[in-house]
């Protein structure tokens, strides 16, 4: 039992004997009157100061004397079962919850207190709920940490190590707001809503604020799923032309003997089917940015119009005899390797380097450390808000198993796996299998030594498969020698028959 110390009035915080010998030492009762309120309106700045602490327990005796305990902290609010504990959430709205598992209507089981710790995280998944239990309960505490609760203390509890707990808990959700600051300020920072704070994104945001301001074309490179789209628009919407059109066309979604008249439109009776006049993308982005996704699959005939175009600013329509001027600043990216392609002749090396002025990289989603939490969060905050969820918040095994997965289909994989784990998901918390990740990556555990080999080994695998197989350039592209990359093959168990002399 935790022993009382009724020495000062907890209303107010301060020692009576002390204020009756003030009252002495001043002699008038008006001056009196006025100390008084001075002690009394400095004990309300303090009390409002403090942290709120709300203490769920259906034992009113153990509620005092943790009040007693706890007030010099904490304003300790009070409520002896469920009901009365989440009316005081919404009332109050406390940063720290210490909840006891046995509550009423039935005191000798935890069913009313798992009920409880699941509505406080319903209503707010960001609160620590601390578990007060029995040591036959240990078992229920641990589950009850499982489903979301910080920490348990067993009963009897003493009153130095829930002070010290408490602390903790209050240090940790300042921790989490200072995080969430940071969060808002990159995305006020960010580039056009691009977030990232990894050395690879900042400078990739760099390059961007750079090539904005010029009428440079802009080549971006990068996996499928990195956001190349997102990055063009980021250009476009920094640019002396936001206020003209965005156009994109995706040129590997169009059968190349249509392309060409998406891009420069045709007269009337130019083919069968043209019954009418009609403008292509690069007339409608006229003042603005053309965005040309997928330039890698380009026919090398609609390359050479697209030469003229970006040398001259001239182009004709099919079946079309004079010379239109289009005033459009040409974005275009790929994920194909277009020096390979320059190298076999499907890719012209005059339009490579009419299009490819400034190159922008996009880094995959596996290489940007703690960008991958940074994203989850604001895609869990954005699709939570459109499905009228509420607050939802990932459960502490869920983002271990984000960071250990590889993501092959990078944002865009990510951004659609937390998109449908919103919409068909139950409770506030987000679980790895909600996001349908292989079993196994929330709960393995990995040496470093381990871990690296499963990164190089991704990267080299990757690099022998966009190199058909060709030592020489994947070793070129990962900055190791021939005879290094051939050992790491053999080290890492890679199959032999994926690389080629």
């Amino acid at each position: 039992m935790i022993e009382a110390k009724p020495i000062q009035d907890i209303s107010s915080g301060v020692n009576l004997s002390s204020v009756s010998r003030f009252e002495d030492a001043e002699g008038s009762s008006q001056a009196r009157s006025e100390r008084l309120a001075d002690v009394g309106m400095t004990e309300r700045r303090v009390i409002a100061q403090r942290p709120k602490l709300l203490l769920v327990d259906d034992d009113e005796e153990i509620r005092t004397q943790l009040r007693w305990a706890l007030s010099s902290e904490f304003e300790v609010i009070q409520a002896g079962d469920r009901p009365a504990a989440i009316e005081a959430m919404r009332l109050h709205r406390p940063a720290v919850v210490l909840l006891d598992l046995g509550l009423p209507p039935q005191t000798n089981r935890s069913d009313e207190g798992l009920a409880t710790l699941s509505e406080v995280l319903d209503f707010d998944p960001l609160t620590k709920v601390v578990i007060a239990s029995g040591q036959n309960e240990r078992e229920t505490a641990m589950s009850a940490v499982g489903a979301g609760a910080y920490h348990f203390l067993c009963k009897p509890v003493d009153a130095a190590e829930v002070m010290v707990i408490m602390r903790r808990c209050l240090h940790v959700t300042s921790l989490e707001r200072e995080y969430r600051d940071l969060q808002r300020k990159l995305m006020a920072d960010g580039v056009a809503g691009m977030l990232g704070s990894s050395p690879e994104m900042q400078r990739v945001c760099t390059s961007i604020r750079k090539v904005a301001t010029t009428e440079a074309p802009v080549l971006i490179l990068g996996e499928s799923g990195t956001g190349k789209e997102m990055a063009a628009r980021a250009i476009h919407d920094q640019s002396g032309r936001k206020s003209g059109p965005f156009v994109a066309i995706n040129c590997s979604a169009i059968p190349g003997t249509l392309l060409e008249s998406e891009l420069f439109g045709h007269e009337k009776g130019a083919f069968t089917g043209a019954q009418t006049q009609r403008k292509g993308r690069i007339e409608q982005a006229n003042g603005g940015t053309l965005f040309l996704d997928e330039i890698g699959d380009v026919p090398p005939a609609v390359q050479v119009k697209l030469l003229r175009f970006l040398q001259e600013k001239t182009i004709e329509r099919i079946g079309g005899r004079g010379l239109i001027t289009a005033d459009a600043r040409v974005v275009a990216a790929t994920h194909k390797d277009l020096d390979k392609g320059r190298k076999e002749g499907s890719f012209r090396e005059d339009f490579y380097y009419r299009l490819s002025v400034v190159q922008i990289a996009l880094p995959p989603l596996r290489v940007r450390g703690d960008d991958l939490t940074l994203l989850a969060q604001a895609f869990l905050r954005r699709y939570a808000q459109e499905n009228r969820r509420g607050q939802l918040a990932f459960a502490p095994e869920t983002l271990r198993a984000l960071q250990r997965y590889p993501w092959p289909g990078n944002i865009r994989e990510l951004q659609n796996r937390i998109r449908r784990a919103v919409i068909m998901g139950e409770g506030p918390r987000v679980y790895a299998r909600d996001l349908e990740l292989p079993e196994g990556l929330d709960t393995a555990v990995q040496t470093l030594r381990e871990a690296r080999e499963d990164m190089e080994r991704q990267m080299i695998r990757r690099s022998l498969e966009r190199h058909d197989g060709r030592i020489a350039l994947a070793a070129t592209e990962l900055g190791v020698s021939r005879p290094s990359l051939y050992d790491l093959i053999a080290k890492l168990g890679l199959n032999g028959d994926e690389a080629i002399a």
